[in-house]
């Protein structure tokens, strides 16, 4: 006599174990590329380098410099603000692109390799694979853009201990650090898009360079409204006016409300559209 078997059936806590299992398999897909340890390393090795450089180089010309006598006109004395050594754009821009090109390769690497047909015949669900990918990104470049960050601030401040050097507490420093921590995970999710859109590794990174430095750019000036509203709805000017370092405020400047939104508004539209790229195209 043939005994039949019950069906086994789904409980509700068999999801969040699935989902937990795409966040650990995509850990290990980013890991197991040695370029990410070697470029995330000498990424935020440049950024907290150059920044202390200047640092530096700025304490050893105030030290040197006479003291100013009383009654010196401000236009004549060495205007010098501390807290802008730490964000200076050359070195962030370095953290933009290098963030960005491992979010980009973090999608498109799959594409290339060919593992992205493995990955969907095991998880048919794309819209999942995509956001435990996504979750795992912006968590890893969180991290280290507030390790930056922070060492960033931390070192620069103390070369600068004797010449006005600022912490935490001061107006508009916790702002600027935490703004410039999320410049990371920010520009990561655009590389995503990037990635998921045009799937090519090279096509990424160069798409990377013009969304995010070429096009604020192209967008200033001040004959048109319109044009300097492009402009400032860029990653790159909202973090410039979070961390206090929007020199060309002009006759449109950026509220830190606007730029905050900008922030988030990036973000998500990113999101979105390596979901939505992924999910309705063919592999």
């Amino acid at each position: 006599m043939t005994t039949l078997t019950p069906l086994r059936t789904s409980t509700p806590t068999e999801a969040p174990d699935r989902f937990r299992h795409l966040l650990a398999a995509e850990w290990i897909k980013l890991w197991s590329l040695r370029s990410t340890y070697w470029v995330l390393g000498t990424g935020a090795l440049a950024v907290i380098g150059i920044n202390a450089n200047s640092a530096r180089t700025n304490a050893d010309r105030l030290a040197a410099q006479p003291p100013v006598p009383p009654g010196t006109p401000d236009d004549q004395a060495f205007a010098f603000d501390a807290m802008h050594t730490a964000f200076l754009d050359p070195a962030w821009q370095i953290l933009m692109i290098v963030a960005c090109c491992v979010g980009a390769i973090a999608v498109s690497g799959e594409y290339t390799s060919g593992l992205i047909r493995t990955t969907l015949t095991s998880v048919p669900d794309r819209r999942a694979v995509v956001l435990a990918k996504i979750a795992v990104v912006s968590a890893v470049m969180t991290v280290v853009g507030a390790v930056v960050a922070g060492a960033s601030f931390g070192l620069t401040q103390a070369l600068l201990r004797d010449h006005g050097g600022v912490s935490l507490a001061d107006s508009g420093a916790l702002r600027a650090v935490a703004a410039s921590a999320l410049l990371a995970p920010l520009s990561a999710l655009i590389g995503m898009a990037l990635g998921a859109v045009v799937r090519h590794a090279a096509g990424s990174v160069v798409g990377a360079i013009v969304t995010l430095l070429l096009l604020p750019v192209l967008f200033q000036g001040e004959t048109y409204r319109w044009v300097a509203e492009i402009g400032n709805a860029m990653p790159l000017s909202a973090w410039e006016a979070l961390s206090g370092n929007y020199w060309g405020a002009g006759k449109y400047p950026v509220s830190t409300t606007e730029a905050w939104v900008v922030f988030g508004a990036w973000a998500v539209g990113s999101a979105a559209v390596a979901v939505e790229a992924v999910r309705r195209r063919d592999v």
